[in-house]
């Protein structure tokens, strides 16, 4: 059942995109608590298990996967934390947003199947997310077919990820608790970025900052419970 959680919150962001016009006041704060939920996660959860491997390279692996995830927001223009720049003509497959976000989640989905509270930040995550990029696909000239078949192919790329992680765990060895470490990296990067954005005119936003904190709270609980 978990291989499909990440498939049905892509639909449910797209669905969400579709009937709710005006929802950036909204998005920002659900992002702003997703990005503290995945924060805490990746802090108390997976950066202990992947240390406990006693591995010398781990922490390269990890600032690996923060300059991998730079490179692909390169492409994607920041659509993992809540920026679509992107510019998008006629009808044309958007191939390289398509791309890099299609690896993004393949990494993300790897260790979910051994980490159920790790696939809960992910779930809440992936919902603005796709709400983003489906508002972003929807206000272009794609044609539906083209729509629809970027959001199947984008969202089977988190089960596929830990399909992978399954079908293969006895053959990866080491090579498993690496693959981890630049999945930390990745989520450190997104995470901090969501969370350190500045504000407008670099003001301290109060529901913002509540959003993070409920986040990590509820993270937290869920974790020890």
């Amino acid at each position: 059942m978990s291989l499909y959680l990440p498939i049905i919150a892509v639909f449910l962001g797209f669905f969400i995109a579709l009937k709710v016009k005006s929802h950036s006041k909204y998005l920002n704060l659900l992002l702003a608590f997703s990005g503290g939920f995945l924060l805490a996660v990746t802090v108390v959860t997976l950066l202990p298990d992947i240390y406990k491997a006693q591995n010398d390279l781990i922490g390269i692996f990890i600032l690996i996967g923060i300059v991998m995830q730079l490179v692909l927001e390169f492409f994607s223009k920041g659509a993992e934390h809540g920026h679509v720049h992107f510019e998008q003509k006629g009808n044309t497959f958007p191939l390289l947003l398509f791309i890099s976000l299609s690896i993004h989640s393949f990494f993300e989905g790897f260790p979910t199947h051994q980490h159920s509270d790790l696939l809960i930040g992910i779930l809440v995550h992936k919902i603005p997310v796709a709400i983003i990029v489906s508002s972003f696909l929807l206000s272009t000239q794609l044609s539906k077919t083209k729509l629809i078949v970027f959001l199947i192919l984008f969202s089977i790329m988190t089960p596929l990820g830990s399909l992978v992680h399954i079908v293969f765990e006895q053959d990866l060895g080491h090579i498993k608790v690496w693959v981890e470490a630049i999945v930390v990296g990745i989520l450190l990067h997104i995470a901090s970025t969501i969370l350190f954005e500045t504000s407008k005119d670099h003001q301290f936003n109060y529901k913002k900052f509540i959003s993070i904190l409920i986040g990590m709270g509820l993270a937290v609980v869920q974790m020890l419970f």
